[in-house]
């Protein structure tokens, strides 16, 4: 499923897009608020994106006047404590700072509570993320707690966005 909005563009992968998908995510700056996967960028491209087993959930690939600018999913949590979806996405340095986060963040959330048909829909994020914290909670997420990752000790907050 294809999402719009006036500004921005969040569609399905194709294989095209995975030198821009390998770029951003392959930058420090942009992953660092995100846990990838080990291994190479470009491997976890085609595993997810372009194999047989492709996700049951939503990935999209973000473009804004023709231009790949970012990754955006609504992912069940990875995360045993939250029950539900969670908001991920990540926006090329060039782009930072015009409010886009904003806007694909409002319209996964919108998508998730209306056509997702979800009662909520969740972020988790490193305390230090003050920039997407601020967003979050302005966007009427509301703070839940500290996850603890079993693992590793890592804290992340929880936020959520309940429907109605």
């Amino acid at each position: 499923m294809t999402l719009r909005n006036d500004r921005l563009e969040l569609r399905p992968y194709v294989p095209e897009d995975e030198n821009g998908f390998v770029t951003l995510l392959s930058d420090p700056d942009v992953t660092r608020w995100m846990g990838m996967p080990p291994g190479d960028v470009a491997d976890v491209f085609r595993r997810a994106f372009l194999a047989e087993h492709r996700p049951t959930w939503d990935i999209w690939a973000i473009w804004e006047d023709g231009a790949y600018i970012g990754h955006a999913e609504l992912k069940p949590s990875p995360h045993p404590l939250v029950d539900g979806h969670e908001l991920v996405y990540a926006l090329t340095p060039s782009v930072w700072g015009r409010g886009l986060g904003t806007a694909v963040t409002e319209l996964i959330t919108a998508h998730g509570l209306g056509d997702g048909c979800l009662t909520a829909v969740h972020a988790t994020v490193a305390p230090e993320n003050a920039a997407s914290l601020k967003l979050l909670r302005r966007l009427g997420y509301v703070d839940r707690g500290e996850i603890v990752d079993p693992e590793d000790g890592e804290v992340s907050l929880l936020l959520t966005r309940k429907r109605g």
